[in-house]
């Protein structure tokens, strides 16, 4: 089975964590750039990689690499591809994304045009004809030129991989699924602790986690491009890595996550959200004010993306907003939380320095990841030799 350089493209400054669920999945990491990590895969690996990364944006096949600063050196490197090992006679292809930073080669359109047309010229070559119909599958093509170095790939993905298929509605200012994923995995909490996400909307953060305990992988409920690519995967490799999938699912678990709101209706959408994403029976939701957030046992975490107050009305209430916030969570006992917000006074009002912060962009948006850490639970062996359990 031919083995490819795969790219992984993800949210700029969480590279890290996309490298350790590509490591994971058993896969060779040959380079981590800004926003995308390249590993190395089979046919399989494309399959697994789809269905299974929580933190990835897409999957891409890469063609080839090569430096061009002009046009014609564009057009003649694209056009010695070998374009035909991958796109079949009847493939429909067109260059869907075309970027460029800190390059001659500079305009996305102009570039596409060029790819699109050297790819053309190849293939009319190969299988000597003057037209081609492309009515069979999709092979769309993404161009990446960082600093005159292009990089040409398939997208084996479609739809970006933060479409989960669960969310068709989403609340106010929602949070993309993979970023979600990704900044639940830069905590310490796993399927045994305690989680609330009081300004849940559209109920993303609780589902992830919830998804996450169960180990149901994030696309088993939405198709690939790539499904069609049987000049390139078998068909039995999906259904093997969805059989694969399916088989590690443990709903035998038990979970306390649960996910608030002061919408009713907003609520009721994080609800039918789980339920799309087979997780409802893990996640309590309910409509409640930040001011009543409570809980009596110990070492939890709250996980929240609450309003950023980007218009001049909303701004108006996040200080008593992020100050409710911070005095329900000095009342937790030896708890944790975590932020994600473009708020610049939320220490101020939270009433302490965030331990650490990270900057993440969500969207276009600049935002901060705010851990406020609580002390560590003691370690099992700590609590059966104070319990007197010598066992």
């Amino acid at each position: 089975m031919n083995t490819y350089e795969l790219v992984a493209p993800c949210h700029f400054g969480l590279e890290a964590v996309l490298k350790r669920e590509i490591y994971d999945l058993g896969y060779e990491i040959t380079s981590v750039e800004d926003g995308k990590v390249t590993f190395e895969g089979d046919a399989e690996a494309i399959c697994r990689a789809n269905i299974n990364l929580r933190t990835a944006e897409r999957i891409l096949l890469k063609v080839g690499q090569f430096r061009a600063c002009t046009f014609t050196e564009l057009f003649d490197n694209v056009a010695d591809l070998n374009w035909e090992d991958y796109i079949p006679e009847d493939g429909k292809f067109w260059v869907t994304k075309a970027n460029s930073v800190n390059s001659k080669l500079f305009s996305s359109s102009d570039i596409q045009s060029i790819v699109k047309k050297a790819i053309v010229e190849r293939l009319k070559r190969k299988y000597h004809v003057n037209w081609f119909q492309e009515q069979g599958c999709d092979y769309p093509i993404r161009v990446m030129i960082m600093k005159d170095i292009v990089t040409i790939c398939l997208d084996t993905t479609g739809d970006s991989l933060h479409k989960r298929g669960y969310r068709p509605a989403a609340g106010k200012a929602p949070i993309s699924e993979t970023l979600a994923a990704a900044l639940i995995k830069l905590t310490p909490w796993n399927k045994d602790r305690i989680f609330i996400d009081p300004f849940c909307g559209s109920g993303t953060f609780p589902i992830e986690a919830a998804m996450m305990a169960a180990n149901i992988a994030p696309g088993m409920n939405r198709s690939f491009t790539a499904e069609n690519w049987q000049n390139i995967i078998p068909k039995q490799e999906w259904y093997m890595a969805m059989e694969e999938a399916n088989d590690n699912i443990n709903m035998e678990i038990d979970t306390d996550i649960q996910g608030f709101d002061l919408d009713e209706n907003v609520v009721r959408i994080a609800r039918q959200n789980a339920k799309n994403a087979g997780v409802d029976k893990l996640i309590h939701f309910q409509a409640r004010d930040v001011r009543n957030l409570s809980h009596p046992k110990k070492y939890g975490f709250i996980i929240t993306n609450p309003p950023y107050g980007e218009r001049l009305e909303e701004k108006e209430a996040l200080p008593a907003l992020y100050s409710a916030l911070g005095r329900q969570f000095a009342n937790l006992d030896a708890w944790s939380a975590y932020v994600i917000t473009s708020y610049e006074d939320i220490e101020k009002y939270f009433g302490r320095k965030a331990d650490k912060n990270r900057k993440i962009y969500n969207g276009m948006l600049k935002t901060y990841f705010y851990s406020f850490l609580g002390p560590k639970p003691p370690k099992r062996k700590d609590m059966e030799n104070k319990n007197g359990d010598k066992r």
